[in-house]
């Protein structure tokens, strides 16, 4: 924690903020994306785009999960987050980024035992059900269910590859969230409108390399 705290103390030395650039972040944001992606530590939207600030507004959480739009109008931090950035930040661009060895998505793949957080148990609940096909039982990064791959996990990761079945997992999830997000009204109107495009990325974090979601529904990797 100390070098976190002393290079926050030192930001302010290191940037330049009498910079035009900066100076402009005090009268507004005007972000070209939403990005919503997991909270996991290993992921910095960013780090992997190279925006600046000011040219993405992010929603994390774990497994980068869009929970159903709630027709009695429940409040969530993902449905404000989702009304805000299309409604008044008027973003045109929707990014929904799922990466490798995610620890929310191990759980669920591998059946970890969840009764010690159940929060978290309620939560991946949301992306239990539509990830059901591709479910079941196999041997996380560290022989356990899951093992350390994330968000879930503790202890050292390991440098392994990434269980393919894990990967069709993040895919699905990936897939299954742009549809959820779809459904939001706010989404679907703009949707409608052709003022609104969906992404879906997987982020593989040892290798650095973004798979898009093309129209046929596969993952690739374009060339820049």
């Amino acid at each position: 924690m100390k070098a976190l705290l002393d290079r926050a103390r030192s930001f302010k030395r290191r940037v330049d903020f009498e910079s035009d650039e900066y100076r402009k972040l005090a009268v507004g944001q005007f972000p070209e994306a939403l990005f919503i992606t997991c909270s996991d530590s290993r992921v910095i939207p960013a780090l992997i785009t190279g925006a600046r600030p000011g040219e993405i507004f992010e929603l994390r959480n774990a497994g980068n999960i869009v929970p159903p739009h709630d027709a009695y109008g429940a409040a969530s931090g993902e449905a404000a987050t989702i009304e805000y950035a299309l409604e008044v930040l008027g973003v045109q661009d929707i990014v929904v980024c799922g990466h490798s060895h995610c620890g929310a998505m191990g759980a669920l793949k591998y059946g970890a035992d969840l009764s010690g957080l159940p929060r978290v148990d309620a939560w991946l609940d949301y992306a239990r059900p539509a990830l059901e096909p591709v479910l079941g039982a196999g041997t996380g990064e560290n022989g356990s269910a899951g093992g350390n791959t994330g968000s879930g996990g503790s202890g050292r990761a390991s440098a392994s590859s990434e269980d393919p079945g894990l990967r069709e997992v993040v895919q699905l999830n990936i897939r299954n969230q742009l549809a959820v997000l779809r459904e939001y009204p706010v989404a679907r109107q703009q949707l409608d409108a052709g003022r609104l495009r969906l992404h879906g990325w997987y982020y593989e974090i040892d290798t650095g390399k973004v798979h898009e979601l093309d129209a046929d529904g596969a993952f690739q990797v374009h060339g820049s």
